[in-house]
């Protein structure tokens, strides 16, 4: 078993909006821009690196905000490789029988989109570790996500690549890897992630028969686009869903109901989530909703909860 450190960096579309996506066939979240990986040892420490620029087909003109994070131009762009030739070279390189790991969720549903929108196999992805989960076991954080910089502080990492660069991102990722006790973390991930799964389910109550976590977005405007433009469809006969307004429920948590004609309600549930680099995504969770999840529904839907105005004040804090 090859286990590899896999980073993504991805264009954004200028808006959610944007015309672009009247001609793809699901609503891209990001499209890759570079591929950085890197093969643990059997020690778990930094092995052999992989670096790919890719070509982007659908987001060709850099994300001004992109930009100014990954320091990607046009010009660049333009001098990478498709993305499917991308795709055959990284495979070669990591050879068979691999386990990919990830500093948090955001690259496999990336990677799995841009391998949809290509027509392109996508069984060898199977699961990713995310090893935010790992690290918050060991060190015994909270359960929010931490940014790989604080792991990197946590364990007195210097710095020595480039932030923000795929190949940088992941071999950092690598180095706090070796300060893991990753054969212990491996053994109980399955625990850790049904933990997380339950934790995002606000704790008791039926299990969601569907979870997932969105990209990651600069802003929570540029979130709630994306959230707005999402395409719904019912987990069993695969029809198209429309749902109710989403109802606030404080603390970063909504609510909505969708209805199907075949197999009956579905209750959906985000919170969106501030992480410490600023950025913002949002976990999603689907249950199957009994006549008394749609009638708690509809009483939060006849009471909605306000938010509250902060006071301006020109007291500094």
């Amino acid at each position: 078993m090859t286990h590899i450190v896999i980073d993504l960096e991805w264009n954004q579309a200028m808006s959610a909006k944007a015309s672009v996506f009247n001609h793809l066939p699901i609503h891209l979240r990001g499209e890759i821009i570079q591929i950085g990986a890197v093969k643990l040892s059997d020690d778990f420490t930094p092995g052999e690196e992989f670096q790919c620029d890719v070509k982007p087909v659908w987001f060709r003109k850099m994300h001004h905000k992109v930009k100014k994070l990954t320091g990607f131009d046009n010009d660049r762009l333009a001098h990478g490789i498709l993305f499917p030739e991308a795709i055959e070279q990284f495979l070669d390189w990591c050879g068979p029988d691999c386990t990919f790991m990830t500093w948090g969720y955001d690259d496999r549903g990336i990677m799995e989109q841009n391998l949809i929108i290509h027509d392109l196999e996508i069984d060898w992805l199977g699961d990713w570790i995310n090893l935010q989960l790992i690290y918050n076991r060991e060190v015994g954080g909270d359960r929010n996500q931490k940014s790989l910089e604080t792991a990197m502080e946590h364990f007195e990492i210097e710095q020595t690549r480039s932030a923000h660069d795929a190949l940088g991102d992941a071999y950092n990722t690598a180095l706090v890897c070796a300060h893991l006790n990753m054969r212990d973390g491996l053994e109980h991930y399955g625990q850790l992630a049904q933990k997380h799964i339950k934790n995002e389910s606000c704790g008791s109550g039926p299990e969601p028969i569907a979870q997932a976590v969105s990209d990651t977005f600069y802003t929570r405007e540029e979130l709630w686009q994306a959230e707005d433009a999402a395409v719904l469809r019912c987990p069993d006969c695969g029809q198209l869903l429309d749902h109710t307004k989403w109802v606030n429920q404080g603390d970063h948590r909504y609510m909505a109901l969708a209805e199907c004609e075949t197999d009956g309600a579905f209750l959906m549930r985000i919170r969106m989530r501030h992480e410490e680099d600023g950025t913002w995504h949002a976990n999603h969770l689907l249950y199957r909703a009994d006549e008394a999840m749609v009638a708690s529904f509809r009483e939060k839907q006849a009471h909605p909860r306000r938010r509250r105005r902060r006071r301006r004040s020109s007291r500094s804090e």
